[in-house]
Protein backbone atom coordinates (compact mmCIF):
# COMPACT_ATOMS: atom_id res chain seq x y z
CA UNK A 1 0.00 0.00 0.00
CA UNK A 2 1.72 3.57 -1.24
CA UNK A 3 1.89 6.38 1.42
CA UNK A 4 1.05 9.79 0.71
CA UNK A 5 4.50 12.29 1.34
CA UNK A 6 3.79 15.10 3.74
CA UNK A 7 2.38 17.99 2.41
CA UNK A 8 5.68 20.62 2.04
CA UNK A 9 6.22 23.01 4.90
CA UNK A 10 6.14 26.96 4.62
CA UNK A 11 9.91 26.63 5.34
CA UNK A 12 10.96 24.77 2.03
CA UNK A 13 9.74 28.24 0.12
CA UNK A 14 11.90 31.60 0.55
CA UNK A 15 12.58 34.45 -1.60
CA UNK A 16 14.75 33.73 -3.31
CA UNK A 17 13.15 30.38 -4.41
CA UNK A 18 9.80 32.01 -5.40
CA UNK A 19 12.45 34.43 -8.17
CA UNK A 20 14.50 32.08 -9.85
CA UNK A 21 11.15 30.07 -11.12
CA UNK A 22 9.78 33.43 -11.34
CA UNK A 23 12.75 34.52 -13.68
CA UNK A 24 12.48 30.63 -15.66
CA UNK A 25 8.31 31.33 -16.12
CA UNK A 26 9.24 35.00 -17.69
CA UNK A 27 12.75 33.54 -19.70
CA UNK A 28 12.12 30.26 -20.68
CA UNK A 29 14.87 28.91 -19.91
CA UNK A 30 17.22 27.81 -16.61
CA UNK A 31 20.15 29.58 -18.96
CA UNK A 32 18.40 32.67 -19.51
CA UNK A 33 16.98 33.11 -15.69
CA UNK A 34 20.16 32.77 -14.57
CA UNK A 35 21.25 35.57 -16.96
CA UNK A 36 18.05 37.67 -15.86
CA UNK A 37 19.47 37.07 -12.10
CA UNK A 38 23.05 37.62 -13.17
CA UNK A 39 23.34 34.36 -11.88
CA UNK A 40 25.42 30.89 -13.34
CA UNK A 41 23.61 28.47 -15.14
CA UNK A 42 25.08 26.27 -12.47
CA UNK A 43 24.04 27.66 -9.79
CA UNK A 44 20.13 28.29 -10.42
CA UNK A 45 20.04 24.48 -11.31
CA UNK A 46 21.10 23.43 -7.75
CA UNK A 47 19.08 26.35 -6.51
CA UNK A 48 16.54 24.34 -8.48
CA UNK A 49 17.10 21.06 -7.19
CA UNK A 50 17.48 21.69 -3.79
CA UNK A 51 14.18 23.82 -4.16
CA UNK A 52 12.32 20.16 -5.56
CA UNK A 53 13.90 18.11 -2.66
CA UNK A 54 12.51 20.32 0.26
CA UNK A 55 9.27 20.27 -1.53
CA UNK A 56 9.04 16.62 -2.86
CA UNK A 57 7.70 17.77 -6.02
CA UNK A 58 8.89 19.10 -9.43
CA UNK A 59 8.97 22.54 -10.31
CA UNK A 60 9.78 22.10 -13.91
CA UNK A 61 10.53 19.33 -16.69
CA UNK A 62 12.60 18.82 -19.37
CA UNK A 63 11.03 19.54 -23.20
CA UNK A 64 12.96 18.89 -25.76
CA UNK A 65 16.06 21.35 -25.37
CA UNK A 66 14.34 23.24 -22.96
CA UNK A 67 12.31 23.62 -19.28
CA UNK A 68 8.99 24.12 -18.57
CA UNK A 69 7.15 24.92 -15.18
CA UNK A 70 4.67 22.42 -13.95
CA UNK A 71 1.65 22.68 -11.94
CA UNK A 72 3.40 23.25 -8.83
CA UNK A 73 6.25 25.75 -10.39
CA UNK A 74 3.29 27.77 -12.10
CA UNK A 75 1.16 28.53 -8.68
CA UNK A 76 4.81 29.43 -7.62
CA UNK A 77 5.41 31.78 -10.80
CA UNK A 78 2.58 33.38 -9.92
CA UNK A 79 3.40 34.46 -6.65
CA UNK A 80 7.47 35.85 -7.80
CA UNK A 81 6.09 38.98 -8.82
CA UNK A 82 4.54 40.13 -5.50
CA UNK A 83 7.71 38.96 -4.03
CA UNK A 84 10.08 41.17 -6.49
CA UNK A 85 7.66 43.67 -5.90
CA UNK A 86 8.31 43.85 -2.33
CA UNK A 87 12.64 42.61 -2.60
CA UNK A 88 12.80 46.08 -5.02
CA UNK A 89 10.87 48.20 -2.49
CA UNK A 90 12.62 47.17 0.66
CA UNK A 91 16.25 47.66 -1.37
CA UNK A 92 14.99 50.85 -3.40
CA UNK A 93 13.52 52.05 0.39
CA UNK A 94 17.26 51.35 1.72
CA UNK A 95 18.65 53.38 -1.46
CA UNK A 96 16.48 55.98 -0.70
CA UNK A 97 18.51 56.97 2.10
CA UNK A 98 21.30 57.45 0.01
CA UNK A 99 19.79 60.14 -2.12
CA UNK A 100 18.22 58.08 -4.87
CA UNK A 101 21.85 57.07 -5.86
CA UNK A 102 20.46 53.98 -7.45
CA UNK A 103 17.25 52.36 -8.29
CA UNK A 104 15.43 51.08 -11.52
CA UNK A 105 11.99 51.61 -13.15
CA UNK A 106 10.45 49.86 -16.36
CA UNK A 107 7.92 51.90 -18.23
CA UNK A 108 5.85 50.90 -21.35
CA UNK A 109 4.02 53.56 -23.17
CA UNK A 110 1.73 53.75 -26.34
CA UNK A 111 3.59 55.12 -29.76
CA UNK A 112 2.98 58.85 -29.51
CA UNK A 113 3.59 59.38 -25.95
CA UNK A 114 6.83 57.62 -27.02
CA UNK A 115 7.72 60.54 -29.20
CA UNK A 116 6.58 62.98 -26.83
CA UNK A 117 6.38 62.88 -23.52
CA UNK A 118 8.25 59.74 -23.24
CA UNK A 119 12.03 61.87 -24.14
CA UNK A 120 11.14 64.42 -21.95
CA UNK A 121 10.00 62.35 -18.88
CA UNK A 122 13.58 60.02 -19.17
CA UNK A 123 15.38 63.03 -19.79
CA UNK A 124 14.25 64.98 -16.50
CA UNK A 125 14.43 61.74 -14.48
CA UNK A 126 17.91 61.29 -15.83
CA UNK A 127 18.35 65.28 -14.59
CA UNK A 128 17.44 64.71 -11.41
CA UNK A 129 18.30 61.11 -10.33
CA UNK A 130 21.27 60.35 -12.84
CA UNK A 131 21.28 57.16 -10.51
CA UNK A 132 17.91 55.66 -11.38
CA UNK A 133 18.18 52.93 -14.59
CA UNK A 134 15.53 53.25 -17.16
CA UNK A 135 14.22 50.28 -19.20
CA UNK A 136 11.45 51.64 -21.80
CA UNK A 137 9.05 49.43 -24.21
CA UNK A 138 6.73 50.64 -26.68
CA UNK A 139 2.67 49.19 -26.46
CA UNK A 140 -0.84 50.27 -27.36
CA UNK A 141 -2.67 50.53 -23.50
CA UNK A 142 -4.10 46.98 -23.17
CA UNK A 143 -0.76 45.25 -23.57
CA UNK A 144 0.75 48.04 -21.38
CA UNK A 145 -2.00 47.23 -18.57
CA UNK A 146 -0.99 43.89 -18.91
CA UNK A 147 2.75 44.09 -18.54
CA UNK A 148 1.92 45.91 -14.91
CA UNK A 149 -0.08 43.76 -14.09
CA UNK A 150 2.21 40.60 -15.07
CA UNK A 151 5.10 42.62 -13.09
CA UNK A 152 7.17 43.00 -16.93
CA UNK A 153 6.78 47.01 -16.29
CA UNK A 154 6.80 49.17 -13.24
CA UNK A 155 4.33 51.81 -14.98
CA UNK A 156 2.78 52.32 -18.11
CA UNK A 157 1.39 55.35 -20.04
CA UNK A 158 -1.59 55.10 -21.58
CA UNK A 159 -4.89 57.20 -23.10
CA UNK A 160 -8.74 56.11 -22.87
CA UNK A 161 -11.66 57.93 -24.78
CA UNK A 162 -14.93 58.45 -23.45
CA UNK A 163 -17.65 55.67 -23.71
CA UNK A 164 -14.58 53.53 -24.99
CA UNK A 165 -16.67 49.43 -24.54
CA UNK A 166 -12.97 48.26 -24.61
CA UNK A 167 -11.11 50.63 -22.18
CA UNK A 168 -7.93 48.52 -20.59
CA UNK A 169 -8.77 50.93 -17.53
CA UNK A 170 -12.15 48.69 -16.30
CA UNK A 171 -12.22 45.14 -15.44
CA UNK A 172 -8.21 44.49 -16.50
CA UNK A 173 -6.88 47.57 -14.37
CA UNK A 174 -9.13 46.11 -11.51
CA UNK A 175 -6.37 45.99 -8.60
CA UNK A 176 -3.84 48.70 -10.04
CA UNK A 177 -3.73 51.89 -9.64
CA UNK A 178 -4.73 54.25 -12.65
CA UNK A 179 -4.38 57.73 -12.08
CA UNK A 180 -5.09 60.88 -14.84
CA UNK A 181 -2.64 62.57 -15.20
CA UNK A 182 -3.24 65.07 -18.99
CA UNK A 183 -5.76 65.35 -21.80
CA UNK A 184 -4.58 64.98 -25.29
CA UNK A 185 -6.84 66.72 -27.24
CA UNK A 186 -8.31 65.60 -30.73
CA UNK A 187 -8.28 67.58 -33.49
CA UNK A 188 -9.94 67.27 -37.32
CA UNK A 189 -7.13 67.38 -39.91
CA UNK A 190 -8.46 68.61 -43.15
CA UNK A 191 -7.02 69.69 -46.90
CA UNK A 192 -6.09 73.51 -47.08
CA UNK A 193 -8.99 73.64 -50.16
CA UNK A 194 -11.23 72.12 -47.62
CA UNK A 195 -14.70 74.45 -47.53
CA UNK A 196 -14.26 74.43 -43.50
CA UNK A 197 -10.54 74.89 -43.35
CA UNK A 198 -11.38 78.28 -42.75
CA UNK A 199 -13.08 78.31 -39.26
CA UNK A 200 -11.67 78.78 -35.96
CA UNK A 201 -13.76 75.18 -35.02
CA UNK A 202 -16.09 72.88 -36.55
CA UNK A 203 -19.09 70.76 -35.72
CA UNK A 204 -18.69 66.85 -36.65
CA UNK A 205 -22.08 67.17 -38.07
CA UNK A 206 -20.96 69.46 -40.64
CA UNK A 207 -18.36 66.79 -42.12
CA UNK A 208 -21.13 63.83 -42.71
CA UNK A 209 -20.47 64.02 -45.98
CA UNK A 210 -17.20 63.72 -45.91
CA UNK A 211 -14.93 60.00 -46.57
CA UNK A 212 -12.94 59.74 -43.45
CA UNK A 213 -9.26 57.80 -42.80
CA UNK A 214 -9.38 55.79 -39.78
CA UNK A 215 -6.84 55.37 -37.27
CA UNK A 216 -5.81 52.91 -34.65
CA UNK A 217 -8.77 50.26 -34.19
CA UNK A 218 -9.95 52.03 -30.89
CA UNK A 219 -9.18 55.39 -32.41
CA UNK A 220 -11.23 54.19 -34.69
CA UNK A 221 -14.06 53.31 -32.64
CA UNK A 222 -13.88 56.48 -30.77
CA UNK A 223 -14.44 58.23 -34.12
CA UNK A 224 -17.25 55.81 -35.46
CA UNK A 225 -19.01 56.70 -31.67
CA UNK A 226 -18.73 60.71 -32.27
CA UNK A 227 -20.29 60.60 -35.50
CA UNK A 228 -22.62 58.49 -35.14
CA UNK A 229 -23.72 61.02 -31.91
CA UNK A 230 -23.67 63.77 -34.46
CA UNK A 231 -26.02 61.87 -36.45
CA UNK A 232 -24.16 60.04 -39.02
CA UNK A 233 -22.30 57.44 -40.27
CA UNK A 234 -19.12 57.75 -41.51
CA UNK A 235 -17.64 56.13 -44.44
CA UNK A 236 -14.36 54.69 -43.59
CA UNK A 237 -12.10 54.95 -47.25
CA UNK A 238 -9.03 54.25 -45.72
CA UNK A 239 -7.29 52.89 -42.56
CA UNK A 240 -3.90 53.27 -40.80
CA UNK A 241 -2.43 54.03 -37.60
CA UNK A 242 0.60 55.40 -39.28
CA UNK A 243 -0.60 59.62 -38.23
CA UNK A 244 2.25 60.33 -40.92
CA UNK A 245 0.62 58.45 -43.51
CA UNK A 246 -3.03 59.77 -41.69
CA UNK A 247 -1.94 63.24 -43.03
CA UNK A 248 -0.34 62.63 -46.00
CA UNK A 249 -3.51 60.90 -47.17
CA UNK A 250 -5.73 63.96 -45.84
CA UNK A 251 -2.50 66.10 -47.94
CA UNK A 252 -3.69 64.50 -51.45
CA UNK A 253 -7.74 64.81 -50.88
CA UNK A 254 -8.50 61.19 -50.45
CA UNK A 255 -10.65 62.21 -47.38
CA UNK A 256 -10.32 64.01 -43.68
CA UNK A 257 -9.36 62.73 -40.15
CA UNK A 258 -9.89 63.16 -36.51
CA UNK A 259 -6.59 62.61 -34.36
CA UNK A 260 -4.56 63.30 -31.20
CA UNK A 261 -2.57 66.32 -30.71
CA UNK A 262 0.17 64.51 -29.61
CA UNK A 263 0.31 62.07 -32.94
CA UNK A 264 -0.42 65.46 -34.68
CA UNK A 265 2.35 66.42 -32.48
CA UNK A 266 5.10 63.60 -33.52
CA UNK A 267 4.31 63.69 -37.13
CA UNK A 268 5.66 66.33 -39.81
CA UNK A 269 2.54 67.65 -41.21
CA UNK A 270 2.48 68.27 -45.15
CA UNK A 271 1.71 72.33 -45.74
CA UNK A 272 -1.87 71.35 -47.99
CA UNK A 273 -3.46 70.49 -43.93
CA UNK A 274 -4.86 72.34 -41.41
CA UNK A 275 -5.82 71.20 -38.27
CA UNK A 276 -8.74 72.19 -36.57
CA UNK A 277 -9.98 72.03 -32.96
CA UNK A 278 -13.58 70.35 -32.98
CA UNK A 279 -17.04 71.60 -31.15
CA UNK A 280 -17.23 67.92 -29.36
CA UNK A 281 -16.62 66.72 -26.49
CA UNK A 282 -13.69 64.61 -27.67
CA UNK A 283 -10.67 64.99 -25.83
CA UNK A 284 -8.89 61.72 -24.67
CA UNK A 285 -7.44 61.01 -21.01
CA UNK A 286 -4.03 60.35 -20.59
CA UNK A 287 -3.28 58.11 -17.38
CA UNK A 288 -0.22 56.56 -15.69
CA UNK A 289 -0.79 52.86 -14.39
CA UNK A 290 1.21 50.95 -11.78
CA UNK A 291 0.60 48.46 -9.34
CA UNK A 292 -0.59 49.38 -5.98
CA UNK A 293 1.58 50.81 -3.22
CA UNK A 294 4.92 50.81 -6.17
CA UNK A 295 4.59 54.14 -5.53
CA UNK A 296 6.70 52.90 -2.24
CA UNK A 297 9.58 51.75 -4.98
CA UNK A 298 11.40 55.80 -4.88
CA UNK A 299 12.40 55.17 -8.82
CA UNK A 300 9.12 54.28 -9.29
CA UNK A 301 8.03 57.74 -7.27
CA UNK A 302 10.52 59.96 -8.57
CA UNK A 303 9.24 58.55 -12.34
CA UNK A 304 5.56 58.89 -11.39
CA UNK A 305 6.14 62.34 -10.17
CA UNK A 306 7.76 63.94 -12.80
CA UNK A 307 5.54 62.17 -15.34
CA UNK A 308 2.45 63.80 -13.34
CA UNK A 309 4.12 67.39 -13.74
CA UNK A 310 4.54 66.89 -17.73
CA UNK A 311 1.12 65.62 -17.72
CA UNK A 312 -0.22 69.16 -15.91
CA UNK A 313 1.17 70.82 -19.31
CA UNK A 314 -0.03 68.53 -22.25
CA UNK A 315 -3.67 70.22 -22.79
CA UNK A 316 -1.56 72.89 -23.57
CA UNK A 317 -0.35 70.84 -26.60
CA UNK A 318 -3.93 71.76 -28.43
CA UNK A 319 -2.24 74.26 -30.94
CA UNK A 320 -0.59 71.64 -33.41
Amino acid sequence: MSTLSPPPSSSALDAGSLLVVGAIASTGSITAAAHALGSSQPAVSQHLRRLERRLGMPVVERVGRGVRLTEVGAILAGHAVAVDRAVRAASEEVAALAGLRNGRVRLVAFPSASSMLVPQLLARLADEHPGIGVSFVEAEPPEAVAAVRAGEADVAITFSYPDDPDDPHRESAAGLRVRRFGTDPMRLVLPVGHARAGDRQVDLAALAGERWIAGCPRCRGHLLGLCRSSGFEPVIAHETDNAIAVTALVAAGLGVALLPTLALAAAQLPTEVVVLPTRNDDDRALHLVSAEHADRIPAVAALLRIAASLGGATKMTGDV
